[in-house]
């Protein structure tokens, strides 16, 4: 399995199934390419910048939509699996939707819960904590889904967790990998990603992605 990093919040996890999160590409200055045609497209919540090219790319490819109920409701002309917090499986991936610390609206209306999702395949468990800021309840997501072997968090700070706040969430989460995400798209998260490393330190590796690098787990 890899994991492609497609630049802010976005990623896809390539298995047995191609993976999309949060494909926020059209108007991301720092976007990738993605890799192949999706299987499944998660969203995170209903901000722009995550739900992005959703629905477009649905409709290219055919894949389905993986998103909080609410959402679902407001997205037409597509498959979507609305879905809240706890465990499915949906096309044959184990897929948990799990809560997160922020917002989520669309066209200035409230629109759902943001949330995380953890996907199992393949023998492998990938943590995507959307936007979130950290809390003690995410040591009960290693304790009930894990070992978690890659957890992708959130370190811009402003809207999200910052290095700190990142560093802490992987005490609480112990993945064997962290890959940093949601900073350096815009000046207002900006950070430094080696910074993130330091605070870590042993707890696990962090790996830093440029948008298009891959990972392999």
């Amino acid at each position: 399995m890899k994991i492609r990093y497609l630049g802010h919040a976005a990623f896809q996890i390539i298995g047995s199934k191609n993976i999309v999160i949060d494909p926020f590409l059209t108007g991301n200055p720092v976007a990738a390419e993605q890799e192949g045609t999706p299987d499944l497209i998660l969203v995170t919540h209903a901000h722009g910048d995550h739900l992005g090219d959703a629905v477009e790319m649905s409709k290219r490819s055919g894949a389905p939509i993986v998103c909080m109920y609410d959402i679902a409701q407001h997205i037409r002309g597509v498959q979507a699996y609305g879905m809240n917090y706890g465990p499915a499986k949906i096309e044959g991936i184990d897929i948990v939707m799990v809560p997160a610390w922020h917002s989520s609206s669309m066209g200035g209306q409230e629109v759902g819960n943001p949330a995380g999702f953890i996907v199992k395949m393949d023998g492998k468990t990938v943590y995507h904590a959307g936007d979130t800021f950290v809390f003690g309840d995410m040591a009960l997501f290693n304790e009930l889904y894990g070992p978690i072997d890659v957890a992708l968090l959130p370190i811009g700070g402003y809207f999200t967790m910052g290095p700190r706040e990142a560093a802490k969430a992987v005490e609480l989460l112990k993945p064997r990998i962290v890959v940093p995400m949601h900073y350096n798209t815009f000046p207002p998260i900006r950070q430094d990603p080696e910074e993130f490393r330091k605070l870590v330190g042993d707890k696990a590796e962090v790996r830093i992605l440029k948008p298009g690098e891959e990972l392999d787990i």
